[in-house]
């Protein structure tokens, strides 16, 4: 299979690369990468779909979304941070059921915290929309296409790297494996929590 990775420079995106790179063809893209893309940029969206064609799977690892404080956030902020994790995945999505082969898979990024986490609002908005999205994205896609979405919670290496706590974290490898799964296996319009 041909799968493009976007957000392949990333934690989670090189550990998926890697994964997949065992068994299928693997083009990577990012913000700064030899093929390059932003979520956030329609334009940029459209020309990667030009410049990489006769795909079978397209798998987003770049969505990240901030923790912005509800009661001073601004509209902007709001609106911003609903952008590229949200809004940016579906923009994705939609030119990808158009450019992907026939059974071809779209795999999003969302994510979930196990406990109400100071900030986490804006998430959780974005997480909630994208695994209605994919529920419901996957009874309109045509051509035996499918959708799905893996949502980890804290990746363990993240955690690291941020001096915190990694006890409760999963490791990235462990991640890595259920975007592997949702690619080969035959799942439809579910979200997946490794």
């Amino acid at each position: 299979m041909k799968v493009l990775v976007i957000g392949a420079t990333g934690t989670v995106g090189s550990a998926v690369a890697g994964a997949l790179e065992a068994s299928h063809q693997i083009v990577k893209a990012s913000r700064r990468g030899p093929v390059t893309v932003d979520l956030e940029d329609p334009a940029s969206l459209d020309a990667l779909f030009g410049e990489v064609t006769d795909l079978d799977a397209v798998v987003c690892c770049a969505a990240n979304g901030p923790l912005v404080d509800l009661a001073s956030a601004t509209d902007d902020e709001i609106t911003g941070g609903l952008r590229g994790k949200l809004l940016g995945q579906v923009a994705l999505a939609r030119r990808a059921v158009r450019h992907l082969r026939d059974g071809g898979c779209v795999t999003l990024t969302g994510g979930t915290f196990s406990a109400p986490l100071a900030g986490g609002s804006l998430g959780a908005l974005i997480n909630s929309g994208l695994e209605g999205f994919v529920r419901n994205a996957a009874d309109e896609l045509p051509r035996g296409l499918r959708i799905n979405l893996i949502s980890p919670g804290w990746i363990k290496e993240t955690l690291e790297s941020m001096g915190a706590d990694s006890t409760d974290g999963t490791p990235v490898r462990e991640v890595a494996r259920a975007y592997v799964e949702a690619v080969e296996g035959t799942a439809q319009g579910q979200t997946i929590r490794p």
